[in-house]
């Protein structure tokens, strides 16, 4: 084959007389023969097939009956589909595994650019497993761990269908992310009855307040949720190596996606929240059922946070996914103290006709109503329910005394010292056994009768004297609080909706 011959001779070299050489000098054309390569070479190269990452999906159920198969449904929906689902069923009394086995097999479709995409879903039946979440979870690593991403799914998680196209774009852009955690938000159709959608509003402002606090802290995510997040699975190996884990997930946690994320931030990763991936979760619709997950949720966040060790969970108070943690339990400290403030010192001053009206103390709660309105819209699906729960204040209030209960079960539990099967009592909540959810009313009313019987016993000097000191305490923690809400209220959103 003739090629193309280079000439000896520079561009800029000169004749003896001084002439440009280069102006004489024709250059050869390239050979027909190498033209033809060329073309051949180039044809070739846009036959060839191009790499992707590759993506394991796990989806660990337990009793999953009634929303496994929208779940999978979505999953097969996805613009970008996983390249394998394996959905692994654990400690189940209902029909999870015969819902779950109509959809496995093989499944392929043309996708908007008219390529083929192919995934097959997996179901595994592990029967009675001790470590319930964690055992399945661990259970589906071993499955995946030879892939790119893991994608963990809760079995009452459904997503955009363009979610896991967009958390496979982000986490695969930057080496550094080991973790990306979807915007969660909470299933609201079908609400019957007052306590319903009442709770479901309250936990979808909640979520959204707590998205929002992540997306603007340069959208750093303390916690890589199980509900709808990707792992790079060299990240899991690494956090495993430095933790001395055969398993990604551990059992002494009452919380093992936090537990998980701090220790991915810990081996050197980024743990992110998506820019645009979406999922809605199942909320909780009994007040048994949400105590019972709060808790369980607060319990085990107050582990990772307290110095020393319960068991084989180290505490870690300084490690910086737990910054959000301590302030968002001193927030909600305060919270109680300026609530319970209030209405000691209002009945009090009522009880002796001391009580005197000022306008000033409108402000709070219309800085309140402010906030919680920017927070409902700035929800990507927001509904009129939501706009309405934060508009007319006493919805959000009552849910802030839910909260405080929460809260308040939470650290006694904790403090108690008492080996407590959280996960247990969620999953007893949710059949709609159990009563431990009305423990801080009784005791909030059991504290209301002691403070009205002491007050009544003390002289009308004492009295005045406590709410003379009452007054101006609450006033100086009411103002601090609302120059935080105010914070809140005008600091820039940048665009972000949760």
């Amino acid at each position: 084959m003739t090629g193309v011959v280079a000439s000896p001779i520079a561009h800029g070299a000169v004749k003896r007389d001084g002439s440009d050489i280069a102006d004489s000098y024709v250059r050869p054309l390239p050979a027909p023969e190498l033209e033809a390569y060329v073309d051949d070479f180039a044809a070739l190269v846009d036959t060839l097939p191009s790499t992707r990452s590759t993506i394991g999906c796990i989806v660990p159920a337990y009793n999953e009956e009634a929303s496994i198969g929208a779940v999978l449904e979505s999953l097969l929906a996805q613009t970008r589909l996983p390249d394998v689902v394996h959905v692994v069923v654990n400690n189940t009394t209902d029909r999870t595994v015969e819902v779950a086995a109509a959809f496995a097999g093989a499944h392929t479709r043309i996708d908007e650019n008219g390529l083929e995409q192919f995934t097959e879903i997996f179901v595994h039946d592990i029967g009675k497993n001790p470590d319930k979440k964690v055992g399945a979870l661990n259970y589906g690593y071993t499955l995946v761990e030879g892939l790119d991403f893991l994608l963990g799914v809760d079995g009452d998680t459904v997503a955009d269908e363009r979610a896991v196209e967009f958390l496979e774009a982000e986490i695969a852009s930057d080496s550094r992310i080991g973790g990306i955690s979807a915007i969660y938000s909470i299933d609201d159709h079908d609400m019957k009855g007052v306590v319903a959608p009442f709770l479901i509003a309250g936990q979808r402002a909640q979520f959204a307040a707590f998205n929002m606090q992540n997306m603007l802290r340069g959208r750093n995510m303390a916690v890589l949720g199980g509900q709808y997040s990707i792992f790079a699975t060299h990240a899991l190996r690494d956090a495993m190596a430095a933790n001395r884990q055969t398993t990604p997930w551990v059992k002494d946690s009452e919380v093992e996606d936090s537990l998980l994320s701090l220790q991915i931030k810990s081996a050197g990763y980024l743990t992110k929240i998506s820019a645009r991936a979406r999922a809605d979760v199942g909320g909780m619709t009994t007040l048994r059922a949400l105590d019972a997950q709060q808790v369980k949720w607060n319990y085990g966040a107050i582990e990772l946070m307290w110095p020393g060790q319960r068991g084989d969970t180290k505490g870690q108070p300084l490690h910086p996914n737990l910054r959000l943690r301590w302030w968002e339990n001193a927030s909600m400290a305060i919270n109680a103290l300026s609530r319970i403030l209030f209405l000691v010192l209002l009945a009090g001053s009522l009880s002796i006709g001391a009580f005197v009206f000022s306008p000033v103390w409108l402000i709070p709660p219309v800085v309140a109503i402010l906030l919680n309105l920017r927070i409902a819209l700035s929800m990507e699906h927001r509904s009129v329910r939501d706009i309405l729960f934060a508009a007319l204040l006493v919805p959000a209030e009552v849910y802030m005394w839910v909260r405080i209960g929460h809260f308040t079960r939470a650290w006694t539990k904790f403090a108690s010292k008492k080996q407590v099967d959280n996960w247990a009592a969620q999953a007893k909540a949710e059949r709609g056994s159990g009563h431990a959810y009305l423990a801080p009313m009784l005791i909030a009313l059991a504290a209301v009768i002691a403070m009205v019987a002491i007050w009544t016993q003390l002289s009308p000097v004492v009295q005045s004297s406590i709410l003379w000191v009452g007054w101006p305490v609450l006033g100086t923690i009411t103002v601090l609080q609302t120059l935080g809400m105010f914070g809140k209220l005008v600091r820039r959103h940048h665009g972000y909706k949760v």
